[in-house]
């Protein structure tokens, strides 16, 4: 268990809490509120209370300040709130409650170098999706058509061609973690989610593709960076969840192993979502949670030195002492050089990326694959084709590289006979 609860509430007297619920306490707002909406507090030195105060003070901001000290999170069978150490003990005494637990702040996976422009595709396929061999599960008909993959990450400029018809939902959370009304259309805040969902879902144009599953739906939720990133990121889960997604691609998180974001990597999983995690970006002996728990599917990124896989100098491994899954990442995916969609005016705009930020969506595109060729696959399923699937070349160790570089039409055979 991490001490960021309990660090939290030394130094400012309150924490930001994560409360796993039990089956029979329910999910109705008021039903909890009246049984457990006395744990929570309000305070100006809350996460909630600081952002609150450089908002705009309106009714609707004070309704908002006053929902946020008890999020619920229906989908997932969650709260989130603020406790002083009173209400800390309330809830691990309550009988509704499973587990409580800390809130730790999530930031981007950041590429390690700046995108470079591109001005045009020179060639039909993208090296990794090439490398992968997505081309042949194309060639028996698969697209992901049916499939709906999360997107958490910095939005998605829906204006660029190659997300013509690839967007099912764009959601916007706001600071405080709430659906921002009215529903903008889809914008990204940076460049980052509109990279990483070029490489998932992108349409192909003038028959070039740069999106793996190019006939996948994306649910694209803006939750980063910024705000109660906490509330944020579990506002985009619950939705995603409530949507019928059998993926979550999210190339963000934390630096280092905290376990307080487990319970909810395996709820997704409970729910028949497969969480596809990155591994992070800052080399050997570092990973990101939720990326580094052995209930994610777990991406580091390489690249190619001549005809030669390497691991990316800067992908993220570490060995753990844990008798499952004790290797982060659990494979390597295309994370080098990676062209993808670039948002802004021009809507036919590329751009160049390196990071496990850019591999993680070649096996989030993978998977959906894989889903639609058999769809009441279960999560389990999907996942062990596509880690059975892997191949680590001599150019690689398993403490760098997991089990290697997936197949796709290996994966596709392992799941279907």
């Amino acid at each position: 268990m991490s001490d960021i609860l309990e660090n939290e509430l030394a130094s400012t007297g309150v924490a930001r809490v994560i409360v796993r619920l039990k089956a029979s306490a329910g999910t109705n707002r008021a039903e909890l509120g009246a049984s457990l909406g006395s744990s929570f507090v309000s305070a100006e030195t809350s996460v909630v209370g600081q952002i609150a105060s450089t908002m705009k003070k309106t009714r609707s901001l004070a309704k908002k300040q006053e929902e946020a000290r008890m999020h619920v999170f229906p989908n997932l069978g969650l709260m989130l709130g603020t406790v002083d150490k009173e209400g800390l003990k309330k809830l691990r005494q309550s009988k509704q409650v499973a587990r409580v637990r800390g809130a730790p702040i999530f930031s981007l996976i950041r590429p390690t170098e700046p995108p470079a422009a591109v001005s045009a595709l020179s060639t039909d396929v993208t090296w990794g999706i090439q490398d992968l061999g997505i081309p042949a599960l194309w060639s028996q008909g698969l697209s992901g058509n049916g499939v709906l993959v999360g997107h958490l990450d910095t939005g998605i400029d829906g204006r660029h061609r190659v997300f013509n018809g690839a967007i099912e939902e764009f959601m916007e959370f706001d600071l405080l973690g709430f659906p921002v009304n009215p529903k903008p259309d889809p914008w990204d805040s940076g460049d980052h989610g509109t990279h990483t969902a070029g490489t998932i879902a992108g349409r192909p144009v003038n028959g070039r593709h740069i999106g793996v599953a190019p006939g996948a739906m994306l649910l694209s939720g803006m939750v980063i960076e910024g705000g109660d990133a906490v509330a944020r990121v579990l506002a985009g889960m619950d939705w995603i969840v409530g949507s019928g997604a059998r993926v979550l691609n999210m190339s963000l998180g934390f630096r280092g192993f905290v376990d307080d974001f487990l319970d909810v990597t395996v709820i997704l999983r409970e729910r028949g979502v497969l969480p596809v995690f990155a591994a992070g970006n800052e080399g050997p002996g570092f990973t990101r949670s939720p990326g580094n728990y052995s209930e994610a599917l777990s991406v580091g990124a390489y690249g190619l030195n001549g005809t030669r896989r390497v691991v990316a100098d800067f992908s993220s491994s570490q060995r753990f002492a844990r008798p499952d899954d004790p290797v982060v990442p659990d494979l390597v995916a295309p994370g080098v050089n990676v062209i993808s969609a670039r948002p802004g005016g021009n809507n036919n705009r590329y751009q160049a990326m390196p990071g496990t930020s850019m591999a993680t969506p070649h096996v989030s595109g993978l998977a959906a694959l894989l889903f639609e060729a058999k769809p009441a696959a279960t999560v389990d399923e999907v996942e062990a084709a596509i880690l059975d699937s892997c191949v680590r070349p001599a150019s690689m160790t398993g403490a760098r590289a997991g089990r290697g570089v997936p197949n796709a039409a290996r994966a596709l055979q392992l799941l279907t006979t």
